[in-house]
């Protein structure tokens, strides 16, 4: 791969852009889908294609994770987080991915498929059934989750005056 030279201008870059709720919410998928899924879709956008350019070698990096206290709704530094992000031009459009941990080869892979998706490559269906296969796991999860911790949820109950 080489690395493409890039500007401010880009598209998607700058104060005023907010990424539109398709994008995102792939983003948020690549990121959580399971490795060897998301490095066999990312070789099959790769297929007929030329080689991606990379924008962003996969780097890693820590992001400062920051929540809200909800009672107070003041905002604090919880801890830092270890992630890999890349970026890639590939069939002509720009594709990124972030992904937690030291995963440079599932960056690259999610940042290779956000790309197909842009392009509108031939392979977009594999990457949304990827993604809708990672949103049924993560929803799956939820609920396990959630009655894994229902028996310690307090009921409070209202006194009448």
């Amino acid at each position: 791969m080489t690395t493409a030279e890039t500007s401010d201008d880009r598209p998607g870059r700058g104060p005023d852009h907010e990424p539109d709720a398709e994008r995102a919410r792939r983003a948020e998928l690549l990121a959580a889908a399971e490795r060897q899924p998301l490095l066999d879709v990312a070789d099959a956008c790769l297929d007929g294609a030329e080689p991606p350019q990379a924008v962003l070698a996969p780097e890693v990096g820590a992001l400062v994770l920051t929540v809200r206290e909800p009672v107070e709704a003041t905002r604090f530094q919880l801890a830092d987080v270890l992630v890999t992000r890349s970026e890639v031009v590939h069939r002509g459009a720009q594709g990124w991915a972030m992904r937690m941990g030291e995963d440079r080869a599932g960056a690259l892979a999610a940042a290779i498929c956000d790309a197909e998706c842009e392009a509108d490559g031939p392979a977009r269906s594999r990457v949304d059934t990827l993604c809708r296969a990672t949103a049924r796991r993560l929803a799956r999860e939820r609920r396990v989750e959630w009655e894994q911790l229902r028996p310690t949820i307090v009921e409070f109950e209202e006194m009448s005056e």
